[in-house]
């Protein structure tokens, strides 16, 4: 299994969309992979729908969508067109059939305590293929689509900018909306950033963006 700042290894995979090969389809992109137990159950369903409308603030951050399970191909079809038809929702990104359980057991999604099925498993990955944040929930519970966004939108900034993002970032609790320094690593700069920044102290610095 792949940990953060390494690459996701290569896959080539049977999607909704036809055949891919990860991470390289998305190479100049951000994307968000995330498995889901199976097709044609609830909390799996509210959460394609969830994702679905927020699919476009993903592509405004250069970000898709791929999901996952191990069921087969011809389940996803069905699947995605009973959401449209009794839904009213187009899902529009791919979802990849693992059939075989040869993706999931690679990125461990399997947990066998939980199951056959793959976990709620989230990969974030960067334009050159490295695993920038990992997240996991049970099968009960429906991930949160505002922390995914806010994940990758943080990860941009920090890559951009230089910068670190503190707690419910962009509503801290002590700095608001602004970003964190990176800690001073020698008495001088320590000195300077001071006088340069907001600062508690010379090792908890912010500013705004």
């Amino acid at each position: 299994m792949p940990l953060i700042g390494e690459k996701l290894p290569s896959f080539e995979v049977q999607t909704t969309k036809g055949r891919i090969k990860l991470p390289d389809h998305y190479k100049g992109k951000w994307f968000v992979l995330f498995s889901h137990p199976a097709d044609f159950t609830p909390v799996c369903t509210t959460e394609f729908v969830a994702f679905q409308r927020r699919y476009e603030e993903f592509k405004e951050l250069n970000c898709e969508l791929i999901g996952l399970s191990i069921d087969q191909v011809f389940s996803h079809i069905k699947w995605v067109e009973w959401i449209r038809e009794k839904l009213g929702v187009k899902i529009e990104f791919p979802i990849i059939a693992d059939d075989t359980g040869r993706v999931a057991c690679a990125l461990g999604m399997i947990h066998p305590s939980k199951g056959a099925n793959t976990v709620r498993a989230v990969f974030i990955v960067d334009p050159e293929g490295v695993v920038r944040a990992i997240m996991y929930y049970p099968q009960e519970l429906g991930r949160n689509i505002d922390e995914i966004l806010r994940a990758v939108r943080a990860l941009q900034i920090s890559d951009r900018e230089g910068v670190a993002m503190p707690a419910n970032w962009p509503n801290n609790e002590l700095i608001g909306d602004k970003v964190i320094i990176p800690p001073a690593t020698d008495e001088q700069t320590a000195k300077e950033r001071v006088k340069k920044y907001e600062c508690f102290d010379w090792w908890f610095c912010y500013k705004s963006l």
